[in-house]
């Protein structure tokens, strides 16, 4: 391991303005998204689209880093150029899902936890060989009655922990993603609460593990209201949440956090980054890892049609320019009128 390089890559992809593209979807999860647009999920689709957001131009001013599938990271570009040099030619850092999905919890109904540990270690090098240089791991918590337990927490804590390892051993930068989720109907209060603990075991386990956290990056949920909760609370409520949960449990060794957008709208995932990063500066950078949030604008835009290419790539510029102004705390919603 070369703690150095994996610090500076680290440090590449919370670069202030910038943050990362998770275009990592699943062919399961991809084949919903073009289900809203009437597009069948063949593999040529799937390049096509993969093709139109990172030949974007002007996008890596606020792109710092793309999130591989698989299937995509040997893709190649329409001119034949292989996707992972695209993105370097651009200055964009190519990543890589490694996680093979969240799996029920045997003996713990309403729980998962995440596999994918067999035959990692091994898998890594090919990754880094195909011009990956950072890696991610999803997690997921549920809060419900009863839920989570904590053995389901330790249990994924403990699997991010060891990817994480394998990842720094193999000279990738591990993104370590402890999602609880804003599915239900509980309150800002119970959702910090449990992501408290959620992170708090994450970083026992991560040090236990021996893990070197300058060479890590955080991608966390936001502090928010459940889905299903009657009182929403507004875009202050969870900034201040988000940053005094952060505060408390994630160590300043950490270079970045990088929010994912969760249920959240293209707007409200901008609003929330902005408004954290309104409130000053922090030990770490906060940054965005989106996928939905960066890519329904997208999807409507294109609906699989080669005329509103065009079209398409002026939808994704325009929502990374916002969540590049967030990044600065520079965000306003009057930016939103030349959608």
């Amino acid at each position: 391991m070369n703690l150095g390089e994996l610090a500076g890559t680290a440090r590449s992809l919370v670069v202030p303005g910038k943050g990362i593209l998770a275009a990592d979807e699943s062919s399961p999860t991809i084949e919903k998204r073009f289900k809203t647009i009437d597009l069948p999920s063949t593999e040529e689709n799937r390049r096509t689209y993969r093709d139109l957001l990172f030949t974007t131009p002007g996008a890596s001013e606020f792109i710092s880093g793309v999130i591989l599938y698989d299937e995509t990271i040997r893709q190649r570009a329409g001119d034949g150029t292989p996707f992972t040099e695209v993105l370097q030619r651009q200055g964009i850092v190519p990543g890589i899902k490694v996680d093979e999905g969240a799996k029920a919890l045997i003996g713990f109904p309403g729980e998962k936890i995440t596999e994918g540990l067999d035959g990692l270690r091994e898998r890594l090098p090919e990754y880094r060989s195909l011009g990956a240089r950072f890696a991610k791991w999803r997690a997921v918590i549920d809060i419900g009655p009863g839920l989570p337990t904590r053995y389901c927490i330790r249990a994924n804590a403990h699997a991010l922990a060891r990817y994480a390892a394998l990842c720094q051993e193999a000279g990738l930068v591990p993104i370590v993603e402890p999602e609880v989720l804003m599915d239900g109907a509980h309150t800002i209060g119970r959702c910090e609460e449990v992501t408290t603990e959620v992170l708090s075991l994450v970083y026992a386990e991560l040090t236990s593990h021996r893990v070197a956290l300058e060479g890590t990056l955080l991608k966390p949920n936001m502090v928010v209201s459940g889905k299903g909760c009657p009182d929403q609370a507004g875009v202050p409520q969870v900034a201040e949440a988000t940053v005094r949960t952060l505060s408390r449990v994630v160590p300043p060794a950490v270079p970045g956090i990088v929010f994912l957008s969760g249920g959240q709208t293209p707007r409200q995932a901008t609003e929330h980054l902005n408004a954290m990063n309104a409130m000053g500066k922090h030990p770490w950078e906060l940054s965005f890892s989106y996928g939905r949030a960066l890519q329904d604008p997208v999807l409507k835009a294109w609906k699989g049609m080669p005329a509103n290419v065009a079209a398409a790539k002026h939808a994704f510029l325009l929502r990374a320019r916002l969540n590049g102004a967030a990044r600065h705390g520079s965000y306003s919603p009057s930016m939103e009128a030349s959608t």
